[in-house]
């Protein structure tokens, strides 16, 4: 399709060459061979009279030119995403959509298991792409390359929409063999024991739960910090450590590990578990009906 002598479809490419600065790489992306890349990037040269994408040393660089045209090119493709959101129903039972959703190791196993299983039944074709969270999560919602960033309000970007999924509580986790455990557990039990903590991503931000404790003043042991949820209950078997848990994914791991858990000793925030995604897909029929299935999910296994 063509617009002014342009193919909009280079429009996604000059996107893809810009973003990734490399005809390989923009070719996987955009599932092309080498060639049909490299033919790409001479037609926006042609086009545009600039040299979009110049080589220095082993790397290319995008022209001054080709970075000022990046803003109204990417608003264009969003404006588009959002006509075509818009005006197209979606069936959950005949789409082939792929939906690609940034989420926790928790989200995962707390909600998105479910989700796909149920999936099988109702969206038999429909598919789920999940990405960690990481430094680049907002520029990927805002850039329109994922559908959904579900993560807790704290750390949304206030500058797109957010629903709200679901709310957490937190537990106190440790093993079974943990004489804890057996009694009532008080504060003073919880501070005393060594910890077991988890940061995410290369910048390491801590997770809700340990976030919130910190908050809290009193000093904690943490004897060891883990890179992702699901390896928490790895670090408790056979200790006598504990570990602030979100609820349900609590009940999910004592299926599978030896781990017990118990109510905190002590008021603390409830967590809200938001999805985010980009204004274009406000109306998206599709998206809305992820999130429903996903909040479903959710007050099922609250």
């Amino acid at each position: 399709m063509r617009f002014k002598g342009l193919d909009l479809n280079l429009l996604v490419a000059l996107d893809t060459l810009v973003e990734t600065r490399s005809v390989s790489r923009s070719a996987e992306r955009m599932n092309l061979s080498q060639p049909a890349m490299s033919s790409a990037l001479g037609r926006l040269r042609d086009y545009f009279k600039d040299d979009i994408l110049v080589s220095h040393g082993k790397r290319m660089h995008p022209t001054a030119y080709a970075e000022s045209l990046l803003p109204q090119v990417r608003e264009a493709l969003r404006g588009i995403e959002a006509l075509i959101g818009t005006s197209t129903q979606f069936d959950p039972a005949t789409s082939p959509r792929t939906f690609r959703v940034i989420a926790s190791d928790y989200i995962t196993a707390a909600v998105v298991v479910p989700l796909v299983a149920r999936l099988t039944e109702v969206a038999p074709n429909v598919r789920i792409e999940i990405l960690l969270p990481g430094e680049q999560s907002q520029t990927q919602i805002e850039q329109g390359h994922v559908d959904l960033l579900i993560t807790p309000e704290d750390y949304i970007s206030r500058e797109l929409p957010a629903d709200l999924l679901f709310e957490e509580r937190h537990v106190v986790a440790g093993w079974k063999g943990n004489p804890m455990f057996a009694r009532r557990i008080t504060a003073d039990d919880v501070y005393a024991s060594g910890h077991v903590g988890v940061a995410m991503s290369n910048q390491r931000t801590p997770a809700f739960g340990d976030h919130h404790l910190e908050l809290m003043g009193r000093p904690r042991k943490v004897e060891v910090t883990a890179a992702s949820f699901t390896m928490v209950p790895w670090l408790l078997l056979d200790t006598m450590r504990v570990a602030l848990m979100h609820e349900r994914l609590a009940r999910t791991m004592s299926k599978h590990f030896p781990i017990a858990f118990a109510p905190l000793p002590f008021p603390f925030p409830i967590m809200r578990e938001m999805a985010q995604y980009h204004h274009a897909r406000a109306a998206d029929s599709g998206l809305i009906w992820l999130r429903e299935q996903l909040r479903e999910i959710a007050a099922d296994n609250s």
